[in-house]
């Protein structure tokens, strides 16, 4: 009879393991996995997968619904294209305007407010294009263009790149040139390139409080343009969809709820002394 029990314990065990294998292998590279849990479902996002804030966000939901997440490291653009083609379950991005229309398309569902940051534009602490004493983000551009000072760009449609080259159109300014930098990488990565060439960039606030230490050669210039606000959405596959669409539901009616708000708008505290995302409520009256 122990033989017997030993032996389902050691098959439910194979069965667990294997089930895990096939998940990594159906999800195309996921660039982390939390939880281990029978429910599984995919996430793509950027910012808030590189900086810990979903992981602990999964790991909270894991403990209700028993579930393992794959997380797909993808900026906006991309992570609204992984949905598209059902290739994630759901998606945390900034990009109001395509998610709207991914909602109106059809392919999108369950577009939930779930926080805010905002963006800095960062550069070397002599700021050769004066950027400080702008009264705009548009203006602050065009300094930038005028003195052809370095500027690095992401470039890979991410909602950061498409919130720059929207200041770009209000400065009426079409960028080019040696001293317009396009990276092609995340948020991280991009602002250690401008620590490391001096260049100027519009990082979120966000990745901002986790690497400005190591970010000795630049600082904050500008700020608080309303215009800069960065509002955050969760969306997922509509029902039926995708294997993962139940519980991708479930994350995003977490992620509104009051728990997941608590971990959305105390996340960082204990690491960098300040939160490092605001809270729905606050985000609501820039979000339109």
């Amino acid at each position: 009879m122990r033989r017997d029990t030993n032996l389902t314990k050691c098959l439910l065990v194979l069965v667990m393991v294997l089930s895990l294998a096939s998940f990594v292998i159906a999800s195309d590279k996921c660039n982390a996995i939390y939880g281990t849990g029978s429910h599984q479902f995919s996430v793509a996002t950027g910012s808030p997968g590189e900086l810990g804030l979903l992981k602990v966000l999964a790991e909270e939901f894991d403990k209700k619904y028993s579930t393992t997440m794959c997380w797909k490291k993808a900026g906006s653009g991309a992570s609204l294209k992984l949905l598209k083609e059902k290739k994630v379950d759901a998606i945390m991005v900034h990009a109001p305007a395509a998610e709207k229309k991914a909602v109106q398309e059809g392919w999108a569902t369950k577009r939930t407010l779930i926080g805010s940051n905002e963006f800095y534009i960062v550069g070397p602490a002599g700021d050769p294009a004066f950027i400080a004493k702008a009264k705009s983000a548009p203006e602050a551009y065009q300094k930038i263009a005028e003195a052809k000072a370095k500027f690095l760009s992401r470039g890979d449609n991410s909602g950061t790149h498409k919130k720059e080259m929207a200041i770009w159109q209000k400065a009426g300014i079409s960028p080019a040139g040696s001293w317009y930098i396009v990276t092609k990488d995340f948020m991280m990565a991009s602002l250690k390139r401008a620590n490391e060439v001096g260049g100027y960039f519009m990082t979120d606030s966000s990745t901002w409080v986790a690497g400005k230490k190591e970010l000795t050669n630049l600082k904050i210039l500008f700020r608080d343009d309303p215009f800069l606000v960065n509002t955050y959405h969760g969306l997922c596959q509509p029902s039926g969809a995708t294997p993962g669409q139940e519980y991708a539901a479930k994350f995003i009616d977490f992620l509104g709820s009051e728990e997941g708000q608590n971990i959305i708008a105390t996340y960082g505290k204990d690491l960098y002394g300040e939160g490092m995302y605001n809270d729905a409520a606050y985000a609501k009256q820039f979000d339109h």
